[in-house]
């Protein structure tokens, strides 16, 4: 709807691929779940592992029209910045980390919702790949529940599980763990995730 409507007005459709982007939603780039072509991509942050590196794509009508010199900025052509890019890219290829993604994200929503007998207040598991969130609000009245969620991220703190918080209601706990992260680490914190979960709702 969005990429028609951008077509019938002649709007660019630019896609913010900073943080969903690199294998975080189980494809190398979340616009590819929609089958939807943007005109201009956003990319950062999983880009280069870590070395500042941001990047501007896009269709070559569009990332051609500016003369010699109308684009640029103080990192411009970091060699550097660069190789990591390489390196990287080649990593998630050879490691298939989009993939991997995808399994370590469907192994966390299975765990969330396993828990929902136990956890009334779980009221929402959503997510694309290894970008996951879990909505919590008060069973019965369907409210944002804010006190339960902290609950749940300070019973993940004193097990040594840093959770992070968010949502206009700051009722939403969100995962963003790495795609190399080891299995058994993974499941280390799935096993806390279990034991945090039951403790807030005890």
């Amino acid at each position: 709807w969005l990429r028609q409507l951008c077509d019938e007005h002649g709007i660019v459709l630019i896609a913010d691929e900073i943080q969903t982007g690199f294998g975080r939603t189980g494809t190398m780039f979340a616009m590819e779940h929609f089958g939807v072509v943007p005109d201009l991509m956003t990319i950062a942050k999983s880009l280069a592992g870590g070395v500042p590196l941001s990047a501007v794509t896009g269709k070559a009508e569009i990332m051609d029209a500016p003369a010699p010199g109308g684009l640029g900025g103080t990192y411009a052509g970091n060699p550097l910045a660069i190789a990591a890019a390489h390196a990287i890219i080649d990593v998630m290829r050879d490691e298939k980390l989009p993939a991997r993604g995808q399994k370590l994200g469907d192994q966390l929503k299975g765990v969330l919702d396993g828990m929902r007998k136990e956890v009334p207040q779980i009221a929402d598991v959503r997510g694309l790949g290894a970008m996951v969130a879990a909505q919590f609000n008060k069973p019965g009245s369907g409210e944002p529940d804010a006190d339960f969620t902290k609950k749940v991220q300070a019973e993940a703190l004193k097990r040594k599980l840093i959770l992070l918080t968010c949502g206009v209601d700051a009722n939403v706990v969100r995962f963003l763990f790495p795609l190399t992260i080891q299995q058994p680490v993974f499941d280390e914190a799935m096993g806390i995730l279990r034991d945090s979960l039951k403790a807030a709702a005890a």
